[in-house]
Parts: C-alpha cells; structure tokens; sequence
C-alpha cells in the first residue's frame, strides 16, 4: 500500500491541470485503499475539500480531507489510525473530523472552511453523507451569500496588499498576489453565490492554466511548498514548460495575471455595486449624448458614433479617469471593434484628450490597463505593442516596461507645476523608455520611435524635438548626479551644455524623478534626490549666464578637514554616516580605510581624497541611516592603518562568509566594464568601473589604483540592483591619465583585481 507518484513527477507531459488531476486520481486510490486497510466505520465518509476536492493537487500541495460522520457513529479508532498512513508517505494532511452540522456551524464563522467544503468531493465510505456535505454547504453558502461575498473582498484585497501584482514583480507569488490563482477561486466562489456570473470565464480559465502550469513546474523543481516564482527559479521553470527563454516564461505569466486582474475587477465590481449601493446613485448619469455612468460603470449610449469620431475613445478614457469610473466590458469591445484606424496626423481633440488622460494621474492606470486588455493602447501607440508585459528581470526594475511606462507617466503628473509643458512631461515619461521594446539599446531605439510617434500625434516640430531629447537625455541627471563630482565646474558646464535650455532641464528634473519612483524604492531615496535638485540648479545657473564656480559653495577639504590635517598625526572623526580619517601620506592610505569600512558591513555611497604637505585625508559616506558600532570601527580604522590588521584576509573571509548568502537580483550578470572620460573635469580623469555587486568591491578597487600608482581625489559608489557602478576622480603623479597604453595597463589592474582576467 505504498504510495508513489515518480512516474508522474517525471512524466513532463503532465503539465497544469492533466498534472493535478493525475496525481489527484492516483491519490484518490491510495487514500480509498488506506481506509480500507483500517476498516471505515459506517456511517462515516472521507472527503477531499479545498484544492484536493477541486482535483488541483500540484506536487507539495497540503492534502486537505475531512472525515465526516453521523452524530452516532463511532469513528475514534478509526480516525486515530487512517492520519498514519498519510503523514508517513511524506504528506502535509489537513484534516478534520466532524458531522455535517458541525462543519456547516463553523463554515458560518470561518470563510477557509466554508469555501473549502464547497469544493466538497467524496472519496470513500458513506456516499450519501458527503452528497448531504456538498448539497448543504452549496446552499447555505447561496443564503449567506452577501456575508461571504463582503468577505472575499476583504481577503481578496488583504491578499494583494500583502503579495502584491503578479503580472509585474520579479518574482511574484503566482498563486497569492493580484492576478494570481486564489484571485480565480475566489472569483468561483462568489459566482457560487448564484448573484452574478463571471465574465469570459474561457478566457479566465485560459490564464488560470497558464498559473496552474507554472506552478506545478515550480513544485516540481524546488520539491517543496511555495509559489513564488523567484527569479533563481525562472530559468528551471521556463525549460521545464519548453520556453527556453525565461523572458517568454514571465511574459506569459505577466500576460494571464493581467487577464485574471482585469476579469476579477469586472466581477468585484459588480458585487461592490450590488452590496453598496447607497454610495453612488444607480440611476444613470448621462454625461453627453454617447457616454454615461451608472454607479461606477461607464458605457456608451446606442446611439454613440464610434466608427465615425475616432475622439470618442479618448472621451471615454478621460471620462472614466476624472469620475474612477470602470468602463463597461461592452464598451470597449465595441470601440475595439468599430473604432476605424487612427488618424495621422492626430486631431487636436485627440492629442489634448492624451494629454488630459495622462495628467489624471494614477487614476489614468486602471484606464489604461483596460484599454489594453483589448489592443487599444496599441490602436493609440503602434510601438506600444511590444512593450505589453514585457519583463524586465531585475531587482532594480519593480515592473514590466508597460507597466513602469505608466506608472512613470502617473508620477510625473504630479509634477507638472515645476515644468512649463506639463503635456509634454507626460508624454515624455510614458515614451521615455519605449525603446526597451525592441532589440538594441533603448535609448537610440527610442529617440526613433518617438520621433515617428510625435509626428503621428500632430506636435510640431520643436515639441517633437523635446520630446526626443526627453528620451535621449532621460539618464543624463541621474547617472551624473550619483557618478560625477558636482563640485567640480566641469561637470556641471557639461551637463548644462549637453541639456542647451531651461526648458528641457526642467523636464528631465521631473522626468528623472518619476522615472526613478516608479523604478523601484532603490531607485530614488532622499540622498538622490538632493543630488539632482543640485545638479539641476547648478547646471539651471549655467543655462542663465552664470558660472559654474559661482554655484559651487563647498570645497573639498573644508575648514573642519583643514584643522584635522594641520596636526599632522592621525586623527578619525564619525559624525552621522560621514568617516573621516587623516594619517601620515603613504601608499595604500585610501584602500585601507575603505576595507575597514567593508569589515564594519557599511555600504559606501561616495568618498573623497586629498593629499597635502604629507598629510593624507579620507572623507567617507556610508548609507543613511547605517548602524555603526563607533567604538568598533575607530578601533579597527587605527589598527588598520598602521598596519596591525590584516585588512586582505579579513575582507575575503568576509566576502566567503556572506557570498553565499547573496542573491541573485538579475537575470543576467552585470559586464565587468572600465571606462576613461578625460574631457568632464580639467584636473582629472574620470575611470568609471562596472561589475556585479560583491564584498570588498571597492576595496579591490582602491588597492588596485594604489599598486600601480594612481591617486583618487573623489570616488562616487552607486549600487543597482546587484550591479556596481563605481567612478574615480583620479590623477598620476599630479597629472590628468590620457595616454591609451597608460590606460589600457590600468584597465588591466582594475579588470585583474574584481576578477577578471
């Protein structure tokens, strides 16, 4: 009476439910014959409830059966025998004993037993009991059908806002998040309810086979519980399932949660309207001749002329935005049907309607989504279409392209009172990373196709160009406020002089935040922001006539530095998140305050050097708001420069120890890269090193320039995702490096020391 399910493990033909039911029935026997083993007691039924009942066992799914009874039956031995069996065969059984009364008494009170036994399936003993089971908790889910119908909402909401959206987190929980599997039962049991049906249930049932698949595939592959589709997984799953690459996996998956998503609002909808009635008025609201709303429904009237005002589709979406509204099923298959092609030129109705959309905010989100449920972001935007649930498998990105499209376009209508365009700023922010669509680099893909879109919506020229420089320059102020020296004149003259106007800079000032805001919360935090509120200003001052020096109101080193160095010894002073040390001049007097630092587990955003009359100074940055154990760190910083700590060991041993507990944030590894720029500061060289984040980057780094001879003035860290972006303000023996055999042998350093070859 052994139970094996090998044979089905490794049969990948069984996928998704020809899987579950698969093991089901094998199941189904096992447990039949174990009952049977231990004699089952008339008047007395086993009953397989919730996912087991509804045949949806994946491979580490709980087996979940209840052993029902007459009030007069005697099932006591037979209860403490038939669980043996089962737990020793490895399984995770939840189980209950009871009568039908006992469980449909609870089932009032606990919304997992009355949703579990309405899956209710006989497996043995006593037919007749489990049918009175299923007949009677069916019915009593139906009379107490607005009670559990308020309650799924709550658990459905509760659920998401614990597991978030399926369709655009890198590694989403496929069966708990919005758009996930739990997302269609509880859709399921609220149709049980006999109150509504559920809208396109094919294509529902579509997408849940999608999830089904995926999750048996996970299960299968971990060879434990858990549906979160972690991307050190993804690669597994997506071979398993035959899709060789992972990006079609997550795609796909992307794609039938935004189906389930779109389905389940429709449903909830209506059961929200048909409990609250009271708050909003049901008599329809007509708000012209084509459009009205009902409740929080907004339909078109007969009598609208789709076919012959391509302006209607905009009417709907902003109308629908300004009064969060949900736009009627119908509705938007008849504009998808009738609608003819897009004019092009755009009318002027059509462009500011766009521009109206977007500037709603975040309600413009649920709009669009709908409209691209049924292809009409793509009837707008032609280029939008390979954009559709695009993943981007990274821990940086917290969202497919589409989805941050338009979520950046959200952010930024909030800021539309610090730009002079706001129409434009929205536009820009919702194009500004089309690009990533298509194959090559994003940005020169963009600028491209923004320029065809621009034109296509009937801006003029100079509007197209913003429009086009907004994506072209989209990095600009990020990557130089967080890798750039802003007290250094030269930075700030180039930047103003790659911008050219007031105008664009102050689009890309707003552009850059809500582009990093709806990136992810590693992407903008307060230290950023105050990088590129003084980059803009400063660079803004250049734009007006000024100079840059004019601007630059603190210099490296400062009195309080100057007064440390003037004694001449060493000195350490930690205030806040800022390490500064002064010792004696010597090689490696950098580097060996920066592995101190990485001992101490204190991530370094940005350091600064300068070395006079024989006095080195170090000025460190940790991450705000980092835990120091002062007394530690200034112990270990003396001992390590003078050289009475082995600052090498320690820091590879450390590196070991945490290494293995990294993970992995991207789908692929970030290039190793060095770069040289000689042109952006007069005094130094700028060397910008990339590499997959590790212990000790920096440290390597440093002790790297040091053996060959190079001084670091500055040094700006940056970490994204689990990618490194250093950049070094460097000089040799005083001097700019802009020999290329000079620079090619410090690439060689730098490129041996992070470890490659």
């Amino acid at each position: 009476m052994q139970l094996t399910r090998d044979d089905i493990l490794s049969d990948l033909s069984l996928t998704g439910t020809a899987f579950t039911h698969a093991w089901s029935d094998r199941l189904d026997e096992w447990v039949a014959d174990v009952a049977a083993s231990v004699g089952i007691p008339q008047g007395a039924a086993l009953v397989a409830v919730g996912g087991y009942g509804r045949r949806e066992m994946a491979p580490e799914s709980d087996l979940d059966i209840v052993l029902v009874h007459r009030p007069d039956a005697d099932v006591n031995d037979f209860a403490e025998r038939v669980w043996y069996p089962m737990w020793d065969a490895g399984l995770k059984v939840g189980h209950r004993v009871d009568t039908v009364e006992g469980l449909l008494r609870l089932s009032r009170t606990d919304l997992d037993t009355a949703t579990a036994i309405l899956d209710a399936r006989f497996l043995c003993g006593e037919e007749d009991l489990a049918l009175e089971l299923a007949v009677r908790a069916t019915r009593q889910w139906k009379a107490d059908g607005t009670t559990h119908a308020t309650q799924l909402a709550e658990r459905v909401n509760d659920l998401h806002g614990q597991f978030g959206e399926v369709a655009f987190l890198l590694g989403p929980d496929i069966k708990s998040g919005r758009g996930g599997i739990r997302d269609v039962q509880a859709l399921r049991w609220v149709a049980a309810t006999g109150a509504l049906e559920i809208t396109s249930p094919e294509a529902l049932a579509a997408a849940y086979e999608t999830l089904l698949r995926v999750r048996v595939a996970l299960h299968r592959i971990t060879g434990r519980p858990g549906d979160r589709l972690v991307l050190d997984y993804q690669d597994e799953v997506a071979d398993q399932l035959g899709y060789g690459d992972a990006d079609l996996l997550m795609a796909d998956v992307s794609q039938a949660a935004r189906s389930i998503a779109w389905l389940s609002d429709s449903t909830w909808f209506q059961v929200e309207r048909s409990l609250e009635p009271h708050r909003r008025s049901t008599d329809a609201e007509t708000i012209d001749d084509e459009i009205e709303i009902e409740g929080w429904l907004l339909r078109l009237t007969d009598s609208a002329d789709v076919a012959g005002s391509p302006e209607i589709l905009l009417r709907v979406a902003v109308t629908a935005a300004r009064n969060r509204s949900f736009i009627d099923h119908e509705t938007l298959e008849r504009l998808a049907d009738e609608l003819p092609p897009a004019p092009d030129p755009w009318t002027e109705p059509m462009r500011t309607g766009f521009a109206e959309l977007l500037q709603s905010g975040r309600a413009a989100i649920p709009v669009c989504e709908a409209l691209d449920q049924v292809g009409l972001m793509s009837w707008l935007i032609p280029e939008w279409e390979p954009c559709r649930s695009r993943p981007q498998r990274n821990a940086y990105h917290r969202f497919t392209v589409d989805r941050h499209l338009l979520e950046a376009a959200a952010e930024a209508s909030a800021l539309v009172d610090r730009v002079g365009r706001p129409d434009l700023l929205v536009l820009g922010a919702l194009l500004h990373d089309i690009g990533k669509g298509y194959p090559g680099d994003h940005t020169d893909v963009g600028v491209d196709l923004i320029q065809t879109i621009g034109e296509r919506m009937g801006y003029e020229s100079s509007d197209v160009d913003l429009l086009v420089d907004m994506c072209r320059h989209h990095l600009l102020l990020p990557d130089a406020a967080t890798r750039r020296d802003l007290d250094d004149d030269g930075t700030i003259r180039a930047v103003a002089t790659t911008v050219g106007s007031l105008t664009l800079l102050d689009l890309l000032g707003a552009l850059t935040e809500a582009d990093s805001i709806a990136t992810g919360p590693s992407a903008w935090n307060q230290s950023k922001s105050h990088l590129v509120s003084t980059l803009v200003d400063r660079a803004g001052h250049v734009l007006g006539g000024g100079e840059a020096t004019e601007v630059i109101t603190t210099r490296f080193p400062g009195p309080e530095q100057r007064a440390m160095m003037s004694q001449g010894t060493y000195a350490s002073r930690i205030v806040d998140d800022t390490i500064t040390i002064v010792q004696p001049d010597r090689p490696g007097a950098f580097y060996r305050v920066a592995g101190v630092i990485t001992l101490n587990g204190l991530d370094i955003v940005s350091a600064a050097a300068h070395t006079e009359t024989g006095v080195a100074l170090s000025e460190f940055k940790v991450a705000a708001g980092s835990d120091i154990d002062v007394r530690r760190l200034e112990d270990q910083l003396e001992r390590g420069v003078h050289g009475r700590l082995a600052i090498d060991a320690r820091v590879d041993e450390r590196r070991k120890t945490y290494a293995r507990a990294q993970k992995r944030m991207s789908a692929r590894p970030s290039p190793t890269t060095v770069r040289f720029d000689d042109d952006i500061s007069e005094a130094s060289t700028v060397i910008e090193v990339t590499g997959p984040d590790a212990i000790g980057f920096l440290y390597r780094i440093s002790r790297a320039f040091a053996e060959i001879g190079v001084a670091i003035w500055s040094a700006r860290i940056q970490t994204i995702g689990d990618a490194v972006i250093d950049s070094f303000y460097v000089t040799h023996n005083g001097r700019k490096i802009s020999d290329p055999d000079h620079q090619s042998e410090i690439e060689r350093a730098l490129l041996h020391a992070i470890g490659r070859k």
